[in-house]
């Protein structure tokens, strides 16, 4: 008598092979504990492979994070601080400019800008972060902003979403990231992040961008309190990102990003981050499941390098970058390092196997010349 297990993988592989599109069923059944991890991940390197061949993609990018002070103080945030906190900063022009002038030096072609929604802060604050990093240092692509604080610019200012995205791009923004997604759950929404924006406003934000030009990523918050119900949660997630881009193919990447509960509100009911058999099965999962995103992102800062590393083989074609200056995940205890250096990615790379390829935040590949940009490829698919 056959294994039902068996024969209903059996029956996605063939639809993996023949590049069906899988169903939400076929997405809950692949994170079953019964079903063979490394099976799974086997189609997912399949598909994988057949986007990218054995190229596994980094950025030379930093991050800027202009203030801890926020309004939403999140239970799932371990970053974020009230007005007055000893530990609550405000980064000045200054200092944001030297930021920019640091990425520049160590190479970067990219800035990853988010940050706290400080209540004394207006538009016009955020605004110019984006303008005088523009101004000074053309070169940089300006990846900033999340739907949570694209909602709140447009609140606060009496703006409509279009007008605050128009103008931003007016003024240097080049694409955004994907933060704030959180998991799109209504129920498990209220108990994480209960005043950011919801599942439908997010997704508005992201197809208002691709609308207007504006490319992004998308992201996942997993192994929290999903857990109880993760297949059902973490796949209508995918979904929901499935159907936006069939709308508007104007995402780039989906991240899963793996909960670092030290130090947050959630701490007493998450006892500890998700394991790596989780990890390794969420982003297999999605690779499968999103069949129209290009890149499946292994963060390795939320993973960790070994994890993230391992994921190359399961679905993953991206590591993310040199992450200089990475707040938000440390602070709810990460690990691992600052930052990589460009080497130490590409050896990465190699050892999992991979061809080492720079890209830009457009994924067009990067020629260097004496650490120089020279020249952009097309963009990578």
């Amino acid at each position: 008598m056959s294994d039902p297990v068996e024969s209903q993988l059996q029956a996605i592989r063939a639809k993996v092979e023949s590049s069906e599109r899988l169903s939400r069923e076929e997405g809950e059944f692949l994170f079953r504990p019964d079903v063979d991890l490394h099976a799974v991940g086997r189609l997912a390197d399949l598909v994988r492979r057949r986007r990218h061949g054995n190229q596994a993609f980094y950025n030379v990018n930093a991050h800027l994070n202009p203030t801890n002070v926020c309004v939403y103080r999140c239970p799932l945030c371990a970053y974020s601080r009230d007005p007055g906190d000893p530990d609550a900063y405000v980064m000045t022009r200054d200092e944001i400019l030297a930021r920019g002038r640091e990425a520049v030096q160590a190479g970067a072609t990219e800035l990853h800008i988010v940050g706290g929604l400080h209540p004394a802060k207006d538009y016009a604050w955020y605004r110019s972060i984006v303008a005088d990093l523009h101004a000074a240092y053309p070169s940089l692509h300006l990846k900033a902003w999340t739907p949570v604080e694209i909602a709140w610019f447009a609140e606060t200012s009496g703006r409509s979403v279009r007008e605050i995205l128009e103008d931003l791009k007016s003024v240097g923004l080049g694409s955004m990231p994907g933060g704030g997604a959180e998991l799109f759950d209504a129920e498990i929404r209220r108990q994480i992040a209960p005043r950011k924006v919801d599942a439908e406003t997010w997704l508005h934000i992201h197809r208002t961008a691709h609308v207007l030009g504006l490319r992004t990523n998308a992201t996942m918050l997993y192994g929290h309190l999903e857990r109880p119900d993760a297949a059902r949660l973490r796949v209508d997630h995918m979904l929901r990102l499935r159907e936006l881009q069939d709308e508007t193919a104007g995402f780039q990447a989906f991240i899963p990003l793996a909960f670092h509960p030290e130090g947050t509100q959630l701490a007493h009911r998450v006892p500890r981050p998700p394991t790596a058999m989780d990890d390794l099965r969420t982003i297999a999962v999605s690779r499968l499941l999103l069949d129209n995103f290009d890149h499946i992102k292994a963060y390795w800062i939320s993973l960790g390098v070994a994890t993230a590393q391992i994921a190359l083989c399961y679905g993953a074609d991206d590591l993310d970058g040199t992450v200089r200056h990475e707040k938000i995940h440390h602070e709810a205890g990460s690990k691992e390092p600052e930052s990589l250096t460009v080497e130490e990615l590409e050896a990465l790379i190699r050892e999992a196997g991979f061809e080492p390829v720079e890209r830009d935040t457009l994924y067009r590949r990067v020629q260097r010349r004496r650490g120089g940009v020279v020249g952009l490829d097309a963009a990578s698919s």
